[in-house]
């Protein structure tokens, strides 16, 4: 089993910063890709950002060239930078990884493993 967890989120200011990160524990041996979900109010759960073991990654185009997402295999660990931050990124974000021994066709939203989510709210 993996656990996911989420910090970083907060309140900051359209045009700020904040990094997300995301630390894996349990059977780490077994994760694969992972990546980040947002979920705003009234809205549909959205891939933000995903990357591989390879450090393949893919954005949404809502965050392509404001966001980056990188992974540190020695801690376990994934990170959301978001940078030129609009209202419109407000939502809680969520961390997933997928297992190395399921397929996409199992999973749900493209991971078995997830994280209770960060609030990021920007606002003036």
């Amino acid at each position: 089993q993996v656990q996911l967890v989420e910090s970083g989120g907060g309140s900051v200011r359209p045009g700020g910063s904040l990094r997300l990160s995301c630390a894996a524990s349990g059977s780490i041996f077994s994760i694969n890709d992972m990546g980040w979900y947002r979920q705003a109010l009234g809205k549909e759960r959205e891939l933000v950002a995903t990357i591989t073991n390879t450090n393949s990654t893919k954005y949404a185009d809502s965050v392509r060239g404001r966001f980056t997402v990188s992974r540190d295999n020695a801690k376990n660990t994934v990170y959301l930078q978001m940078n030129s931050l609009k209202p419109d990124d407000t939502a809680l974000y969520y961390c997933g990884a997928a297992s190395k021994f399921t397929t996409i066709a199992t999973r749900t939203w493209m991971y078995d493993y997830w994280g209770q989510g960060t609030q990021v709210t920007v606002s003036s």
